[in-house]
């Protein structure tokens, strides 16, 4: 099985030798980048498995890098894991709305923060297909295509960031069903992932400015819904 690449970018050279050496003794194959635009050209050229991304970095910060290496048409999904110092809410939901998937502050606890990407990248090996949900949903207007992690709202194609993709997936495979928050997490981050409750919220009022809202609906008090087929 091929190494897993992880882009890792950082301003700070104790920090980039910090997880290089920790993820070159887990056997990943680590990539450095110092500065935004870098970190976008090397995403558009090597396409990582992974990018650990600081938010304070030189000419583009870190919020941005995610936002346009989201919108590169060149079909790649890398999980992007911000690894900063700024622990306030509002850059967290930032970071988050940009199309990261977690959000992990300094000071860095190696061991730790081994088992959180260990643990995604596990998960993102194992087949995603299974006998109860087609290759291809369609439901309505939608189009969603599980192997190429293509959506088509109608003549409209949309590239989703990974979890966006995972979250519709696992929403549309059980229309009517209502899921907590809870089992969201669980089901499309794992267990070994530590999230919190609101990055459901975000990716679902995300999906909705995309797909529609009447297509997944709030249940108060409860969690969310698939619409079923009229």
């Amino acid at each position: 099985m091929a190494k897993a690449k992880i882009l890792v970018v950082d301003d700070e050279e104790d920090i980039l030798e910090l997880l290089e050496y920790n993820l070159v003794r887990e056997d990943y194959e680590v990539i450095r980048a110092v500065e935004g635009e870098e970190a976008i050209k090397i995403a558009q050229q090597e396409r990582p498995d992974m990018i650990l991304l600081d938010i304070m970095l030189p000419s583009v910060d870190g919020v941005e890098v995610c936002r346009r290496i989201r919108a590169l048409p060149n079909g790649a999904h890398p999980y992007i894991v911000f690894l900063t110092a700024r622990s306030e809410e509002y850059s967290e939901i930032a970071g988050l709305e940009a199309g990261g998937d977690d959000y992990i502050t300094k000071p860095i606890k190696p061991r730790l923060l081994l088992t959180r990407i260990n643990a995604v990248l596990r998960r993102d090996r194992k087949p995603t297909r299974t006998q109860e949900t087609p290759t291809v949903l369609r439901i309505g207007e939608l189009e969603i295509n599980r192997e190429q992690y293509v959506v088509r709202n109608g003549a409209t194609r949309l590239n989703l960031p990974k979890k966006e993709f995972e979250l519709l997936v696992f929403l549309a495979s059980h229309p009517g069903k209502v899921f907590s928050r809870e089992v969201l997490l669980e089901k499309v981050w794992g267990t070994n992932v530590h999230v919190v409750d609101r990055t459901i919220d975000v990716h679902i009022r995300k999906l909705r400015g995309k797909i529609g809202k009447h297509w997944i609906q709030t249940v108060q008090g409860v969690g969310y819904k698939f619409a079923e087929p009229i």
